[in-house]
């Protein structure tokens, strides 16, 4: 088979796919209620995912060398007061990491 054609399907055959489950949500719940569990999983997946990368983030921390931390823990609590007061997720999130990539290269 020429190599062009096998790069020409690939490609065709990736991006049906992609539109397929990507697209498939709205297609199926377009005209009906979402079940109980979608929702369940909607409300309850975004704080268990954050949970889990504030875990990853915190794993390799040395607390028994300069700067102890620091670093993490205060980009992590301004992370939260930003959500607390401005309730936008995004401006948290790129708050906190702009911050604590600033505090990484000055401690």
């Amino acid at each position: 088979m020429n190599y062009n054609l096998v790069v020409a399907l690939t490609i065709v055959l990736t991006t049906a796919l992609l539109f397929f489950y990507r697209g498939a949500p709205f297609f199926i719940f377009s005209k009906r209620e979402p079940p109980a569990g979608l929702k369940f999983v909607e409300k309850c997946i975004p704080p268990l995912i954050i949970a889990t990368l504030i875990v990853y983030c915190l794993k390799d921390i040395n607390f028994s060398a300069r700067p102890y931390g620091a670093p993490h823990f205060i980009a992590i609590a301004a992370t939260v007061g930003l959500h607390l007061w401005k309730r936008n997720s995004m401006a948290s999130i790129f708050g906190g990491t702009i911050l604590f990539m600033l505090l990484s290269r000055v401690f």
